[in-house]
C-alpha cells in the first residue's frame, strides 16, 4: 500500500486495504497510515475522511501523529486550509513538526499568508535550524511581492548561519551519476543543454505553452524569470539525458526538492514529444511521465 501510494496509485492501495479486510486481516496503525497516505497522494478527500473516521469506530485504532499528518496533507493541497488548521487545533496531543510542515507546504501552494505565518512560527520553535521552513515562508511572501518581509526572513536565516539549499538533480547514464545544479553552468555540455531546452520551448509555445513565471520568486523582469525557469535542475537533467542516451530510452532522475509546476508541465510535454518515459523522484513522490501524462494526475 505504501509503495502504491508513493507512485500515485491510490486506487490500487485502497483495493489492497479492502482485500485485507475480506481476508480477515486486522488493520493496525501502519495499514491506516498507508491508506491515508494513498488518499492524500491522490487527492481523495472523502475517502480519506472515511478511513480516518473508521479507524477507531470500526477497528479500535487510535489516531497517531502520522495519521493527522496524512489528513493535513490531504486537506491542505485541495485548498481546505482552514479545515486542516482546525484539525490540528483539535489534536489530542501537541502537533509535531511533520504536521505543521504539511500545513506550511499547503500554505505555500495556495499562497496563504495568515496560516503560513502560524505554521512557520510553530516550526521555528520546533526546528530552529531547518532552513526549509524559512524558505517556504519567504516564498509565500515573495508570491505576494512582499519584498520587505522576504528580506526580513532572509536576514533571520543569515543571522542563524543558515543557507538555502540549491535545487539539485541527479541522472545516471552508463553507470555514472551526473549532478546538475539549478543555474549552474559548469557542466561541459551546458551550451548544448540550453540549446536543446530552447528548441523544446519553441515547440511547446507552438502548442500553447506559456512559462509559469509566477513560480519565480525574485524581483526581476519577465525575461529574466524565463531564464531562471530554464535553469531549474530537473529541466537540465532531462535535457542532459536526451543528449546522452539513445532515442526512446527511459530517463531516471532524482531531485532534492519538490518538482515545480512549470518543470512538471515541461517534462510532460517532453515525454510525449520525444517519445520517452521519464521517471522523477522528488522529495514527495515518484512521477512517471509517459505520452504527455504523469502518474500523479497533476496532484502532488
Amino acid at each position: 500500500m505504501g509503495g502504491y501510494a508513493m507512485h500515485g496509485k491510490a486506487k490500487e492501495a485502497i483495493d489492497i486495504f479492502h482485500l485485507m479486510q475480506r481476508k480477515g486481516h486486522k488493520h493496525d496503525f501502519i495499514s491506516y497510515s498507508c491508506v491515508l497516505s494513498a488518499c492524500s497522494q491522490g487527492g481523495l478527500t472523502e475517502q480519506g475522511w472515511h478511513f480516518f473516521n473508521s479507524m477507531y469506530e470500526d477497528h479500535g485504532v487510535e489516531a497517531k501523529m502520522e495519521h493527522y499528518s496524512c489528513m493535513v496533507n490531504l486537506l491542505g493541497p485541495s485548498g481546505k486550509l482552514e479545515e486542516a488548521y482546525s484539525m490540528i487545533k483539535k489534536m489530542p496531543f501537541e502537533p509535531h513538526a511533520c504536521v505543521w510542515g504539511a500545513l506550511l507546504s499547503s500554505c505555500r501552494l495556495h499562497n496563504n499568508i495568515s496560516l503560513g505565518e502560524i505554521a512557520a512560527r510553530n516550526l521555528f520553535e520546533l526546528e530552529p535550524n531547518n532552513p526549509g521552513n524559512y524558505i517556504l515562508l519567504s516564498n509565500i511572501y515573495a508570491s505576494k511581492a512582499m519584498w520587505d518581509e522576504v528580506d526580513a526572513v532572509r536576514d533571520a536565516m543569515r543571522s542563524r548561519g543558515m543557507k538555502k539549499n540549491p535545487g539539485c538533480s541527479w541522472i545516471e547514464i552508463k553507470n555514472q551519476v551526473h549532478m546538475l545544479l539549478a543555474g549552474d553552468k559548469s557542466n561541459p555540455q551546458m551550451t548544448e543543454i540550453i540549446e536543446k531546452l530552447h528548441k523544446l520551448s519553441l515547440e511547446m509555445k507552438k502548442a500553447g505553452y506559456l512559462p509559469n513565471t509566477n513560480l519565480v520568486l525574485q524581483d526581476v523582469d519577465e525575461q529574466d524569470k524565463e531564464q531562471i525557469l530554464c535553469g531549474h535542475s530537473e529541466k537540465l537533467a532531462v535535457a542532459f539525458g536526451l543528449l546522452n542516451t539513445p532515442p526512446g530510452s527511459p530517463l531516471q532522475i532524482i531531485k532534492n526538492l519538490r518538482i515545480c509546476g512549470d518543470c512538471h508541465v515541461v517534462i510532460k510535454f517532453i515525454s510525449g514529444f520525444e517519445g520517452r518515459e521519464i521517471y522523477v523522484r522528488d522529495t514527495n513522490r515518484f512521477h512517471h511521465f509517459k505520452d504527455g501524462i504523469c502518474s500523479c494526475g497533476d496532484y502532488w
